[in-house]
């Protein structure tokens, strides 16, 4: 099972460079890996970019082939310029890749650590 982690809050530049050491010393060591960790310094933050319409949004891509944003508005019934929105943003969150115009979401969980 593939995952996106979302640290929110915390030492985040901390908490990047260990992550960032971790993936070096895999790589010294040959191991191939992929993974997707995002940052957010708020709960806020993360809850401006994951609102109930992209998470909505995000499961539909994810268990769908979605050609175009277009497509994806159609099926989500929902206008063309909110949606085109909401993957704009999920790109620049990184939660979303868009190969040669299709629309993806290549992970089944996103697992979310939030500081207190």
């Amino acid at each position: 099972m593939s995952r996106v982690k979302i640290m929110v809050g915390g030492a985040i530049e901390r908490e990047a460079s260990h992550r960032f050491m971790d993936a070096w010393h895999r790589a010294e060591k040959g191991e191939r890996f992929h993974e997707r960790r995002l940052s957010f310094e708020s709960w806020d933050a993360l809850t401006r970019v994951l609102t109930s319409k992209r998470i909505e949004l995000l499961r539909h891509v994810h268990s769908h082939n979605v050609t175009s944003v277009r497509a994806l508005a159609k099926a989500l019934k929902r206008d063309y310029s909110n949606v085109h929105a909401d993957v704009r943003a999920l790109l620049s969150a990184g939660l979303l890749d868009a190969p040669n115009g299709c629309v993806r979401a290549d992970y089944d969980v996103i697992e979310t650590k939030i500081a207190i």
